[in-house]
C-alpha cells in the first residue's frame, strides 16, 4: 500500500489561493445545507407526527428531498461547464430557504413534498458552482481547500438536528419560519463573493482550453458507487438513528442530540481526511476510511452507555473522512467537468441516500428499526471493496 506523496503536488507544500472567498463559501454552504438535506432527516419525526405517516411515508419525504438535489447537481454541472452562471449560488440559496420554511406551514401531505422538493432543487442548484468556487480558490491545496467547503456543510448538516431540542419540538413546524433571517444571512454573504466569483470564472475560462489529460468513465463510474454506499451509511444513520434510540427507550430530545454528535464527527473527519488527502494517496485513504467504519458500524446497535457514544463518534468520524477526497479524485478523473462532477460525487451520492432512506425505511415497517441497523456495516465494506479497482492518482496525471 503506497501511502507517499501524490505526484501532482510535487516537493512543495500545499497553498491555498483566495482564503477569503474560500471561507465564506463554506459559510454559505454550512448554511445551505442546514437549511436543506441538513434538517430534513431530524424534522422526520415531526412531520410522521404531524401528517400521521409511517415509516415508509417519512422516508419518502427524504427520498423526495435527496433525490430533487440529485438530480438538479448533475444538471446544472453540465449546464455550468458549458455556460458558468454566476446568479446560480444565489438562486440556490432563495429557493432553499423558501422550501424549507414554507414546509412548516404545509396544510397536506402532497404539499409538504412539493415544498421539501423544492428545498431539495435549491440544493442542487447552489452545490456544482460553490464547489466550483473552492476548486477556483484552491490554489496548490486541492484536498485542504475541499475539506473546508465541505466541513461548512457538514457542519450544517450536523447543526440541523440541534434545532429541534432547542426549540422546534417546543415550537413545531411552524418554527421553521424562524430560519428565514438566517437564509437572507446566506444570501448577503453569497452576494458578497460575487465580483471576485465572475473574476475567476474569466479566468478559469481561459485556464480550461489548456488542461491536459483524459476522462476516466469506468474510474467514475466505480468512485460513485463508493459514494452511493457511503451516502446509505451516513444518510441512514442520520435519519433513522433517532428511531433506534426511540426504540431503545431514549427521548427524541436526546437522540438528535446523538445525531448531532454524529454529524458533528463525520464534519471533523472530512476536514482531517481532506487535509491528508493533499500529503497521501487519495486512493488509499479513501479505502482505508471504508474498511475502519465497518467494526463501528456493527458495533453501534449493540453498544450502550458512554461506549455507544465513542463508537458512535468513530464511526461518523471515518465514515466522512474521505467526502472532500471523492470529490477532488472525482476532478481528477474528469479534470474538464468539474461542475459535472462536483454535482456526481455530492449530488448523485445524496440522491442515492434517498433512495436508500425510502428502501430503510420500509424494511423498518416489515423487520423493525434494530434489524436494518446491521446493514450499515455491509455497505462500508461493499465500498471498501470497489475501492481497490479505482485507479491511481499517478495513472490520472500520467
Amino acid at each position: 500500500m503506497n501511502l507517499a506523496l501524490n505526484k501532482d503536488l510535487g516537493s512543495e507544500k500545499p497553498r491555498l489561493g483566495a482564503k477569503k472567498q474560500l471561507f465564506s463559501l463554506s459559510g454559505v454552504h454550512f448554511i445551505n445545507d442546514l437549511m436543506t438535506t441538513g434538517i430534513v432527516p431530524a424534522l422526520l419525526p415531526l412531520y410522521k407526527e404531524a401528517f400521521h405517516l409511517n415509516y415508509f411515508q417519512s422516508g419518502i419525504v427524504l427520498f423526495v428531498s435527496m433525490l430533487t438535489s440529485s438530480v438538479a447537481q448533475p444538471l446544472f454541472g453540465m449546464i455550468s461547464d458549458k455556460h458558468p452562471r454566476t446568479w446560480l449560488m444565489p438562486l440556490g440559496i432563495c429557493l432553499g430557504g423558501f422550501g424549507l420554511t414554507a414546509s412548516g406551514y404545509a396544510s397536506a401531505y402532497w404539499l409538504l413534498l412539493i415544498l421539501v422538493g423544492v428545498s431539495g432543487v435549491g440544493s442542487g442548484i447552489f452545490h456544482p458552482e460553490a464547489m466550483r468556487g473552492a476548486y477556483m480558490a484552491a490554489g496548490t491545496a486541492r484536498g485542504t481547500a475541499q475539506a473546508i467547503m465541505q466541513v461548512g456543510g457538514n457542519f450544517g448538516q450536523a447543526v440541523g438536528p440541534l434545532l429541534l431540542p432547542l426549540f422546534l419540538i417546543n415550537t413545531g413546524l411552524h418554527g421553521l419560519g424562524w430560519l428565514v433571517p438566517l437564509a437572507a444571512a446566506g444570501l448577503v454573504l453569497v452576494l458578497s463573493i460575487m465580483p471576485w466569483y465572475k473574476q475567476s470564472l474569466e479566468k478559469n475560462k481561459a485556464r480550461k482550453k489548456e488542461i491536459k489529460g483524459r476522462n476516466h468513465v469506468v474510474g467514475l463510474s466505480l468512485l460513485t458507487g463508493v459514494v452511493i454506499l457511503r451516502s446509505w451509511t451516513q444518510i441512514g444513520v442520520a435519519g433513522f438513528l433517532p428511531f433506534l434510540y426511540l426504540h431503545q427507550g431514549i427521548s427524541l430530545k436526546y437522540g438528535d442530540l446523538f445525531t448531532f454528535l454524529f454529524l458533528a464527527a463525520g464534519a471533523l473527519g472530512t476536514f482531517i481526511g481532506g487535509r491528508c488527502s493533499d500529503r497521501i494517496s487519495r486512493k488509499w485513504l479513501l479505502f482505508i476510511s471504508m474498511a475502519v467504519t465497518v467494526p463501528f458500524a456493527w458495533l453501534l446497535p449493540h453498544v450502550h452507555g458512554i461506549l455507544s457514544i465513542i463508537i458512535l463518534f468513530v464511526f461518523g468520524f471515518f465514515v466522512l473522512s474521505s467526502f472532500a477526497v471523492t470529490v477532488v479524485y472525482g476532478q481528477m478523473m474528469f479534470p474538464k467537468n468539474i461542475g459535472l462532477v462536483s454535482g456526481l460525487m455530492v449530488g448523485f451520492g445524496i440522491g442515492a441516500g434517498g433512495i436508500g432512506a425510502t428502501l430503510i425505511g420500509w424494511l423498518s415497517d416489515q423487520y423493525g428499526i434494530h434489524t436494518i441497523f446491521g446493514l450499515f456495516a455491509l455497505l462500508p465494506f461493499l465500498a471498501a471493496l470497489l475501492t481497490l479497482f479505482l485507479p491511481s492518482e499517478r495513472k490520472l496525471i500520467e
